[in-house]
């Protein structure tokens, strides 16, 4: 109920009492608004209209894991450990290789110290070849296991990634709706001083209020336009940000729901040990030493012999490129040797031995030997004669390389001792977060409390101010200065209640997994 003052001049004319407080009623019921607001939850944007799809952190979190760029980068060093496991397991199968060839001589002879070799007829031939080899030592086995430990590093490092892509994605999420809260209050604030602008006015046209007064008011009020339109603005922007984070484009009339879920309770021993367990980046440190071990022990196979094992077989084939040529010269040298066979056994004969003159005449190129090279010929490219195969064993212990052995031991053995260095600074660094994280959050639940009760007194105040205003027992000054005491407790109160929501996604990051 208002009360007014009938000791004042312009207060006892009833035109006047009436239209002060129809204005008294219309500001102060814009003013209602911002002293109804309940202080156990942050001021929240209105639904958009329209029936607006509204983004929930759940699938804003889905979304992230599907097209946040880092994060796929992050996967797809699986597949590279994979591969690394997969050629480190290799090692202990033969590789193998083939060959097949062609190729073209030219019919000359070739010539060493005057004598001529080779054949004056051009000639093709083709070959093929397989070989497997396969090397084992203790170095072999020892790096299988390194590839394996470093494939368990990567993929708690995807882990982290994970985790780290959540915690981004939430913490985004949440200021994106500590903007569109504070621009809510802005909204609200903004009308409060548009009615207390109204009421200047009115009390300006009754003589209760200077001109002095309205133009107070109508600062506060342009300040406020300008702080409302920098909050919505900075809203817009968060949201911006947030699908960054999740990897997509900007959605328009996409809103985000304010609705998120109690940050529960949890002791700190319990969080420690979860930590301990389960913390991705520590598990991946501890796969890295793992890794070193397993290189220092190949380093160390150095120092043991090594078995080598291969095997090989090959064939060829080949024809000339005139059949005609190939046949004269195989008659030519016919010829020839039944010449030389007649000549020797003219001369047994002539000496008085017996001899077999005869069958010399019996060296004669018959049309079977046509036939026989003609058939050689269609041999060509893929009637193989194999060549002798051959098998190779070796058993190799190398004695001395000018100590690049103990320096390749050396070398592994600090990569382990710095494994085992970082194993327990990540183990520590772990221990002060979640400590730390933990003691926020605590810190954080009691802020509220207070913010809420300051919040409380604030609106209290201010309602006080707007009834000792309305009857005229202050100026706007201090009207101005209670609405502003009153926007800066609730600024902070809507800090204190994301706050606590930011603690506790710290905390899931400090301990490596979800805690809901």
């Amino acid at each position: 109920m208002f009360v007014v003052d009938n000791q004042r001049p312009w207060a006892r004319r009833p035109w006047a009492r009436r239209r002060l407080a129809r204005l008294i009623h219309t500001a102060l019921a814009a003013a209602a608004g911002l002293a109804l607001v309940p202080s156990g939850a942050p001021l929240r944007a209105q639904p958009a209209p329209g029936g607006a799809r509204v983004l929930t952190l759940d699938e804003a979190l889905v979304l992230a894991r599907q097209n946040n760029p880092a994060f796929q980068n992050a996967r797809n060093a699986r597949r590279t450990a994979a591969a690394a496991v997969r050629s480190a397991t290799g090692a202990f199968i033969p590789s193998l290789s083939t060959g097949f060839g062609g190729g073209y001589r030219e019919g000359r002879q070739t010539f060493f110290q005057g004598q001529g070799f080779g054949s004056t007829n051009d000639q093709l031939s083709t070959d093929v070849n397989a070989q497997a080899s396969l090397q084992l030592s203790m170095a072999t086995l020892n790096d299988r296991r390194a590839a394996v430990a470093s494939r368990e590093a990567t993929e708690a490092d995807i882990t982290v990634a994970e985790q780290t892509l959540r915690a981004n994605v939430t913490t985004q999420y949440l200021a994106a709706l500590q903007a569109a809260a504070r621009a809510a209050l802005q909204d609200t604030l903004l009308a409060t001083t548009a009615a207390q602008l109204q009421l200047a006015r009115a009390r300006l046209q009754v003589g209760s209020a200077s001109q002095l007064d309205v133009q107070r008011a109508e600062v506060a009020d342009g300040q406020q336009q300008v702080a409302a339109i920098n909050q919505r603005n900075q809203a817009a922007i968060e949201l911006v940000r947030l699908f960054q984070q999740v990897g997509v484009p900007p959605i328009d009339g996409v809103r985000l729901d304010p609705t998120l879920p109690d940050a529960p309770a949890l002791e700190l021993p319990a969080l420690l040990d979860r930590a301990a367990q389960g913390n991705p980046q520590l598990a991946a440190f501890r796969a890295r030493e793992e890794s070193a071990r397993r290189q220092q022990a190949s380093a160390r196979a150095g120092y043991f012999p090594t078995l080598s094992l291969s095997a090989g077989v090959s064939a060829f084939t080949n024809r000339f490129t005139s059949t005609s040529a190939l046949l004269d010269q195989n008659r030519a040298t016919l010829a020839s040797q039944r010449a030389s066979c007649i000549r020797s056994e003219e001369v047994r004969s002539a000496v008085g031995l017996s001899n077999n003159l005869a069958a010399c005449s019996g060296l004669t190129f018959t049309p079977s030997m046509e036939a026989a090279v003609v058939a050689q010929q269609g041999k060509y490219p893929f009637d193989f004669t194999r060549n002798p195969y051959s098998i190779n064993a070796s058993l190799s212990l190398p004695l001395f390389n000018g100590f690049r052995r103990e320096q390749q031991v050396e070398q592994a053995e600090v990569q382990r001792r710095n494994a085992e260095n970082d194993v327990r600074a990540q183990a520590l660094r772990v221990t002060a977060d979640v400590t730390a994280a933990h003691l926020s959050l605590a810190t954080a639940r009691q802020t509220v409390g207070l913010q809420e009760q300051n919040v409380r007194t604030a609106r209290t105040a201010l309602a006080l101010a707007q009834e000792r205003y309305r009857v005229g027992a202050i100026s706007l000054v201090e009207l101005l200065q209670a609405r502003g005491d009153y926007e800066r407790a609730e600024t902070d109160r809507i800090s204190a209640v994301f706050d606590v929501q930011r603690a506790f996604a710290a905390l899931e990051n400090a301990v490596g997994r979800p805690l809901r």
